[in-house]
């Protein structure tokens, strides 16, 4: 099973409830998907991680942008909460592959793609497609998972019953003598 979801923060200036309901929101969704499945987040998470990793290297990469600020922060966090890492940050690309948002001469980080520890190895690249923009200012963000599928086995057919043998009037006997013993006593009339 493979779960994607996607999301959308409260911005830089919404007020902190606001943000911490989203966060405790997304707590929820994120808990309420079994440890078995796979998940992938896509979000725009309005914060700033930032570049580097000191201290927070199970959760993210060296490959940020710019300094990590109160959301980035936020998104860290929930990182560590939920045991996933910040997908982008683990790849080294040029900066215009890093940058998400691009508005009045300011380019920065803001939208990413987190996935479990776990299935961190399945992901084998992590970039923003220049060339595409998803909105006027955000660009789109893609990673590339190779999804290693087991096959389940299959579950053995349990025993046939062999209604035919029921012609032989050896079986017939048998069965009634069993299906009277079942029934607790009660006599079985052959249905003719």
């Amino acid at each position: 099973m493979f779960n994607v979801v996607s999301g959308y923060a409260p911005q830089v200036g919404c007020e902190l409830e606001e943000k911490e309901k989203f966060w405790l929101d997304l707590d929820e969704v994120i808990q309420s998907i079994p440890r078995s499945e796979r998940v992938v987040i896509g979000a725009d998470l309005n914060g700033h991680v930032g570049a580097g990793n000191r201290d927070d290297e199970e959760v993210m990469g060296r490959f940020g942008i710019q300094e990590r600020n109160a959301e980035g922060q936020m998104v860290v966090d929930f990182a560590k909460r939920m045991e996933m890492a910040v997908v982008n940050t683990f790849f080294q690309k040029r900066q215009e592959h890093r940058v998400t948002y691009k508005s009045g001469g300011r380019s920065t980080q803001v939208d990413y793609i987190l996935c479990r520890w776990c299935n961190l190895k399945e992901i084998s690249d992590c970039k923003v497609v220049v060339a595409e923009s998803v909105a006027r200012q955000h660009r789109m963000v893609v990673c590339r998972m190779t999804l290693v599928v087991r096959k389940m086995k299959r579950a053995k057919a349990g025993q046939r019953t062999k209604w035919w043998k029921l012609k032989k009037e050896e079986c017939c006997m048998t069965f009634r003598k069993e299906l009277r013993q079942a029934l607790g006593g009660q006599e079985v009339l052959p249905n003719n």
